[in-house]
C-alpha cells in the first residue's frame, strides 16, 4: 500500500472520529439549527468532489468523485430544506376568517 494512501486513510478515519465526537456533544435542541446553517459549508465539499473528478485518472477515482459529489449535493440541498421548514415554524398564522353571514358574536347577520 503506498504511503500516501495510508496517510490519506488515516486522516480520513481521524476526521470521522473527531466529527462524531464533536457532533455528539451538541444538545438536541441546538443540533438542527446548527446543522442546517452549517450545511451550506458543504458547498466546499462539493467543490472538492469536483476537483477530485477533474484529477481522477482511473475508474475508482471517478466512482469516489461521483459518490462524494452526490452526497455533498444532497447535504447542501437537505440543509436548505431543513432551514426552510424551520423558518416556516416561526411565521405567524393568519386568523381564519368568519364564514359569510355570521357575526363575531356568534349570531347570524
Amino acid at each position: 500500500m503506498p504511503s500516501g494512501l495510508l496517510t490519506d486513510l488515516t486522516i480520513f478515519v481521524l476526521s470521522l472520529l473527531v466529527g462524531i465526537e464533536v457532533i455528539s456533544k451538541v444538545p438536541a435542541t441546538l443540533h438542527t439549527p446548527l446543522m442546517s446553517a452549517a450545511n451550506s459549508i458543504h458547498g466546499i465539499v462539493l467543490a472538492g468532489a469536483m476537483l477530485i473528478a477533474v484529477t481522477a485518472n482511473n475508474p475508482v477515482g471517478y466512482i469516489l468523485a461521483f459518490v462524494a459529489a452526490f452526497f455533498a449535493a444532497m447535504n447542501v440541498v437537505g440543509g436548505y430544506v431543513v432551514t426552510g421548514r424551520m423558518l416556516k415554524m416561526f411565521k405567524r398564522r393568519t386568523a381564519p376568517s368568519a364564514p359569510e353571514g355570521t357575526r363575531p358574536g356568534g349570531g347570524a347577520a
